[in-house]
């Protein structure tokens, strides 16, 4: 469509990553319009074939980048991809810096042969003691207190999704346009270096900040001190779950009112909100047996009128269900090379009112455009194939 928000056409990125961490940094900017390459060795990205819980890895970060596979042991699939590079304006990568250098990829060899160049590194940590350490998601979930704050105490636990790698891509696409954006002023390309384990300690800087100014460790969520009257998971009629909260005193008196809880409202032990948190103890019970008297239908159009946040417990597989996931352009579909589709989210925000949606949102074949890219760097059929590792058929 003419009319779609696409701020990085034209702009050519090559990445060369797995897992999620690089491959979302890619796809987030392949959503705003970047022609995004992805170069995998000859046999494909070994994340494709990943089963279990890793099954959804590679179709959902990998979504509308083209394929491209180059086998970088030999030279000739080497100096295909310094071709490609002298195309492009960005390059994503996450190796290991040793392996980078082994192959002449280091960023500042990058740098200094293609001046203009932004190399985007995503790796566990930023330059310091840790730098050479192996991350993962989970790892630095442990190391920076993220999971002992996310378990009750003596069992720590990570999140329940990739939110680190996932964000840590964002933040490396943050810092490709903030680098892109400097190269209008001074011409140059820059070596933008984007760490999993400080991406993290972002995320548990609240808790930092409190014992920094307070002198005292926040615990766990599951223990946590509320600064809340209400903000709990309840029981419905019928046994179904429901978040509610209550975080002003307008909100306590609206939920009271709302469940015919009006003897709180009178009591003199309950007159502001400091008294109400500090009463938790005896009164979620009573808020507790005042939602189980209520049909769950019945009590989440009423908390939604009142506007009481809330929340029904739902597992990831019911969003396809949900009616505002469902929304024109809540779910993006795709196809997988084999044939199959599947529906995923977007990017969450919207321009002029309009949800941003990338030129293509499928899945390519591994090396489906090997011809067709390294063919427009004026390389022969001989030479593709040599440098793909592949048999290549150029049309």
């Amino acid at each position: 469509m003419a009319d779609r928000f696409q701020p990085l056409a034209g702009l050519r990125v090559v990445e060369m990553t797995h897992m999620i961490m690089g491959p979302s940094c890619g796809m987030f900017l392949g959503f705003l319009g970047a022609e995004v390459i992805k170069v995998e060795p000859p046999e494909g990205d070994k994340t494709r074939d990943l089963t279990g819980m890793g099954r959804g890895f590679y179709p959902t970060f990998n979504r509308g980048k083209k394929s491209v596979t180059l086998d970088l042991k030999c030279e000739a699939g080497i100096a295909a991809l310094h071709d490609l590079l002298e195309t492009a304006d960005v390059f994503i990568e996450n190796f290991r810096d040793e392996s980078l250098i082994r192959m002449g990829l280091a960023p500042d060899v990058l740098r200094a042969k293609y001046p203009r160049l932004i190399v985007s590194s995503l790796k566990g940590f930023l330059k310091g003691p840790y730098e050479k350490r192996t991350a993962l998601d989970e790892v630095v979930q442990m190391m920076t207190g993220m999971a002992y704050m996310t378990g009750p105490t003596g069992r720590p636990l990570r999140i329940g999704s990739s939110a680190n790698d996932i964000m840590g891509g964002l933040f490396g696409a943050f810092g490709i346009l903030a680098a892109l954006y400097q190269r209008q002023t001074d011409g140059q390309g820059h070596a933008v270096r984007t760490g999993l384990f400080e991406n993290c300690l972002l995320l548990v800087a609240q808790h930092m900040v409190q014992f920094d100014i307070e002198g005292r460790e926040a615990p766990p969520m599951p223990e946590r001190e509320f600064s809340w009257a209400v903000y709990d998971i309840f029981e419905t009629k019928g046994g179904r779950q429901i978040f509610v909260g209550a975080v002003t005193e307008g909100q306590w008196v609206t939920l009271c009112k709302l469940l015919d809880l009006n003897d709180l409202l009178s009591d003199p032990r309950l007159q502001d909100r400091m008294a109400q948190i500090e009463a938790r103890e005896w009164t979620l019970p009573i808020f507790a047996q005042a939602v189980r008297e209520r049909e769950f239908e019945e009590l989440i159009s009423a908390l939604e009128q009142a506007g009481i946040p809330f929340a029904p417990i739902h597992r990831p597989a019911e969003m396809y269900s949900d009616p505002h996931v469902l929304r024109e352009g809540g779910l993006l579909t795709s196809q997988l090379p084999e044939g199959q589709s599947y529906r995923a989210p977007g990017l969450p925000f919207e321009v002029d009112q309009t949800l941003v949606v990338g030129p293509s949102v499928d899945i390519a074949e591994v090396g489906a455009d090997t011809a067709d890219v390294l063919g427009g760097l004026g390389l022969n059929e001989e030479e593709i194939s040599q440098a793909s590792g592949r048999a290549i058929v150029v049309a």
